[in-house]
């Protein structure tokens, strides 16, 4: 194929050597784009993706800059996975809530950390897509940049712009789904629906045959719970039943009957309010060296960037072993353009607003749904609506990612107070008041609206 394809935020410590690694894989021509405001990591980048390009023989060409306008034009694909701030900023999101007794797995989805992570990203996303609709608006426009409801839902409000929200984990829990069943992923057939994050498999089919209730027997085995509840079938024959982790995930499953997305590290922060403290999570801190250490994140990513950053610029070359697939966000993204140009027809999952495609969901809310890829572009799949428990788990969310989004485009101190009380981590309004004062201070070099 043949792309002018734009990467804003090429310093990214993984997606960049992912998506250079896939577009070299599947045999692409034309050119890449790297873009990143800071010279640093664009050098780092730009090093590390020559070297690739070098090593392949690749005829694409490559161009970097820290001005994403000298880049845009002409443009067939614009792909943001922007970090206002990096790991530095990323890390009071998190460090700051635990002052006031509020731990956090990730910190940048939802709780405190997501909701001043939101007031960084929309705003530099707005102004991208702004620069996206002048030099390049017929440019398929796909953002991975997190909190990705906030994020999309402030483009789209404020803008117009057509952008598509694309994450991994649909597809890594249904391979993770499948590593519990035994079963190959691909005699799967699903409809997962939500918010990026919290996003529910409520139908999941092998060969045409409803799974949930084995699913449910799994979930009740690996509790240590007796499995004739409701008539559930076997555990099935080559059933992984080790019960460490993700123990709240398979109580979802069991009281539910829908399998929700991405596991306990991302679930648990939808409901703050029961694993937000200190001991909280069966016994554990979320967040901390006990379990998904956050401090273990920043350092691994630390640690990736040195790597790349020596390795861009030593004579060391590149080996074969170095084009294997690389896991992670992008790993889709390739498939998902080249399904669009070929008129492939295929289904994804993606974030796009509520046309009614789940129709007890808010209309015009960014939802994780199932999608088509093809010549038309990116279009949601009409489903069922979701059963009430389910839509009750997202009854309020939506109304904190609106108000998050009015918060960060108006720089308004009083609707961020807001959405950290819709939330539901914090514990009064005077507790929400003086964290958002102190996030705003701490972050206030990136909150350009709020001075």
């Amino acid at each position: 194929m043949n792309e002018k394809l734009v990467l804003i935020g090429a310093g990214s410590v993984s997606f960049t050597r992912g998506l250079v690694v896939d577009v070299i894989n599947h045999g692409w021509a034309g050119e890449l784009g790297l873009v990143d405001p800071d010279p640093d990591a664009l050098r780092v980048a730009e090093g590390l993706v020559r070297k690739y390009l070098d090593a392949a023989g690749s005829k694409i060409k490559l161009s970097a800059s820290v001005e994403r306008k000298d880049v845009l034009p002409g443009a067939t694909v614009v792909i943001t996975t922007i970090g206002v701030g990096s790991r530095r900023a990323w890390e009071q999101d998190v460090f700051i809530p635990r002052k006031y007794g509020i731990y956090q797995p990730v910190g940048d989805t939802v709780m405190p950390g997501g909701t001043s992570r939101a007031l960084r990203m929309i705003p530099p996303m707005v102004d991208i897509a702004r620069d996206v609709l002048d030099l390049c608006p017929d440019a398929l426009f796909f953002n991975y940049a997190n909190p990705m409801s906030p994020v999309c839902r402030g483009v789209r409000k404020a803008t117009g712009a057509n952008v598509v929200g694309l994450c991994h984990g649909v597809p890594h829990v249904v391979n993770m789904l499948s590593w519990y069943l035994g079963i190959e992923a691909s005699r799967f057939n699903y409809t997962a629906v939500g918010i990026n994050h919290l996003t529910w498999f409520t139908d999941i089919l092998v060969d045409g045959e409803d799974i949930m209730p084995q699913l449910r027997a799994v979930a009740r085995a690996k509790l240590g719970r007796a499995v004739s509840r409701d008539d559930l079938p076997p555990v099935p024959v080559g059933a992984n039943l080790d019960p460490d982790g993700d123990t709240f995930t398979w109580e979802l499953v069991d009281l539910f009957g829908a399998f929700p997305a991405v596991m306990d590290r991302h679930v648990t922060e939808f409901f703050g309010h029961m694993f937000g403290g200190e001991g909280a999570y069966f016994g554990q801190t979320l967040g901390s060296e006990e379990n998904f250490s956050f401090e273990g994140t920043i350092a691994a990513g630390d640690e990736c960037f040195a790597w790349m950053k020596e390795f861009a610029f030593s004579p060391e070359p590149m080996t074969k072993d170095d084009f294997g697939k690389i896991g992670g966000e992008q790993e889709q993204a390739i498939e998902m353009i080249e399904a669009i140009r070929n008129d492939a027809q295929r289904v994804y999952s993606a974030n796009l607003p509520n046309i009614g495609q789940v129709p007890n969901l808010p209309r015009d809310a960014v939802i994780e749904c199932p999608c088509y890829f093809d010549t038309h572009g990116v279009s949601p799949v009409f489903t069922d609506p979701m059963p009430a428990a389910l839509a009750g788990t997202l009854a309020s969310r939506f109304q904190w990612v609106e108000t998050t989004v009015e918060s960060a485009m108006e720089g308004s101190r009083d609707k961020f107070v807001q959405a950290l009380l819709l939330d539901g981590a914090c514990k009064s309004i005077t507790q929400a008041a003086q964290l958002a004062d102190e996030l705003l201070e701490a972050q206030a070099d990136h909150l350009p609206n709020f001075a």
